[in-house]
């Protein structure tokens, strides 16, 4: 047979090439010829530095030690073999033996070499001895929610893992590394924090209910003339608006005129002072303005018709004054208000109305007006709840000095709120809230962590207030404490399966 077509068989049964067996092997003389001289040039160093009293550098039996190939030994195998492992490293398992599609045999892997799950490419030192301990159950493997009181295999042909006692301690959580670091749980000290939690309503703009007034009569009277103002005008106190005649005021201001000027008709003068002061105070019950009785006074003469003025400054609201009408004592001739300070009524839901206080700070942002914020105060919270909408009434206080903000605006309110003083806080996230009860974990080290139940105070945006359960500076789970909760929740169940089978 010629050289060149010539074969010998793999260690596993394929053939390959006599001509590319004996290039593989001069290859390997001349690695091993480089390491020997590489050795001898090494020695060579070593034995000079130590006619120079100095020590060998720590690297050489390393370099020399892989020029060799020398490596650790591996410890024997020993026990039955468990299963088959892909000879790549992949996460692929057999219970029989099998080969790969390239026809490579699968890895045996022995009772004593425990395979850690949690990556599959590596393994871990054979488990501890136990001693003496008490088997209390077997688990499964694979970490499945399936316990045996004796020994078994799973579907894999795998054994399932004794549970000795004193493993099963209830306090605490073990759980592996690599799996807390595929999940990404994250720990964080409690520390102490100022706890704010915005409330926010909706809300509508009102007119402040002190600062309206209206111009009305006492008396029966003719609207003569109406000044030029109506709806929407701004009007300041003491203006003009309206000119009327009025029968009993002018009798009354007739009275009051002659009682006046009756200089010595009366001998008694402080009757005569009584009688002065009664028909004035009649022109004043008719709501004459002051400035009409000082004309009277001034010009000895009863004016046929009364200006009648503005009572404060303000935004005329309403007019129903019209010239040549006959007004009725009572009829609302003018309505106007002062909105230099307005009321925002929001309606604060019931489960949130205990964090609002009286004279706390509140942000008004109005959808008609984008980019403007105003600021104002809980004036009053009203003693009631709206039945249908399950909202208590704010009232909140807010200057209007340009006058921007009309009533009926619909607006979004935030009301500050929250401890002010610090107090120990965790991140929202650590707290598990199971409704009956409020649960964190302690973070105890070492893949360790103890379920903790705690008393919470106020919630804040991004912190919750724990007032019993947590000390300042403990260590608590802030990310992913769901897989920590589920590991407990399994521990539970195996814990309640053990005592079980005890009772039997």
């Amino acid at each position: 047979m010629d050289k060149l077509t010539e074969h010998r068989p793999f260690e596993d049964g394929r053939v390959r090439p006599r001509a590319q067996t004996g290039r593989s092997t001069a290859k390997r003389i001349a690695l091993l010829a480089f390491a020997i001289s590489a050795l001898v040039a090494m020695l060579g160093v070593g034995y000079r530095l130590g006619h120079a009293n100095q020590t060998l550098p720590s690297w050489v039996p390393l370099r020399v030690a892989a020029l060799l190939g020398s490596q650790p030994a591996k410890p024997a195998v020993t026990g039955p073999i468990i299963y088959y492992r892909d000879p790549d490293g992949k996460t692929l398992y057999s219970k029989n033996a099998k080969t790969t599609p390239d026809g490579r045999p699968y890895i045996a892997v022995y009772a004593n070499e425990d395979v850690s799950f949690d990556n599959p490419s590596e393994t871990a030192a054979p488990a501890q001895d136990t001693g003496a301990k008490r088997i209390l159950f077997y688990r499964n493997p694979m970490g499945l929610p399936d316990t045996s009181p004796v020994p078994k295999k799973d579907s894999m042909g795998m054994d399932y893992i004794p549970v000795y006692e004193g493993e099963n301690d209830a306090s605490t959580i073990q759980i592996s590394p690599g799996k807390l670091q595929r999940t990404g749980v994250r720990s964080e000290p409690a520390s102490l924090r100022t706890v704010t939690r915005p409330v926010r309503a909706p809300g509508t703009i009102k007119l402040d209910e002190r600062r309206v007034a209206v111009v009305s009569l006492r008396a029966q009277s003719f609207i003569e003339s109406v000044e030029n103002v109506t709806t929407g005008d701004h009007v300041t106190k003491g203006q003009p608006l309206l000119k009327l005649y009025s029968p009993d005021v002018a009798a009354a201001g007739a009275q009051y005129l002659s009682i006046v000027s009756d200089s010595g008709g009366t001998a008694n003068l402080a009757g005569r002072k009584q009688l002065i002061e009664g028909a004035r105070r009649r022109l004043e019950n008719l709501a004459v303005p002051a400035s009409v009785i000082a004309e009277i006074d001034r010009t000895k003469t009863v004016p046929l018709t009364i200006t009648w003025t503005a009572p404060r400054d303000g935004v005329i609201l309403e007019r129903t004054a019209i010239e040549g009408m006959r007004a009725m004592p009572g009829d609302v001739l003018f309505r106007l208000a002062d909105t230099s300070v307005i009321w925002v009524i929001a309606d604060v839901a019931e489960q949130d109305i205990d964090a609002v206080k009286i004279g706390a700070a509140a942000t008004i942002k109005v959808r008609s007006l984008p980019g403007r914020v105003f600021k104002g105060s809980v004036a009053l919270i009203y003693p009631e709840v709206n039945t249908q909408t399950r909202t208590t009434k704010v009232r909140i206080e807010l200057p209007n000095p340009d006058g921007v903000l009309l009533p009926d605006m619909f607006a979004d309110v935030e009301i500050a709120s929250g401890a002010e003083k610090p107090v120990i806080a965790v991140p929202n996230g650590a707290v598990i809230d199971t409704g009956a009860r409020q649960i964190v974990f302690i973070d105890k080290g070492k893949g360790r962590f103890e379920p903790r139940e705690v008393k919470v105070g106020t919630r804040g945006e991004d912190y919750t207030e724990i007032r019993e359960g947590v000390d300042e500076g403990d260590l608590v789970v802030v990310a992913a404490n769901f897989l920590i909760d589920a590991e407990s929740n399994l521990k539970s169940a195996l814990q309640a399966f053990t005592d079980g089978e005890k009772s039997k």
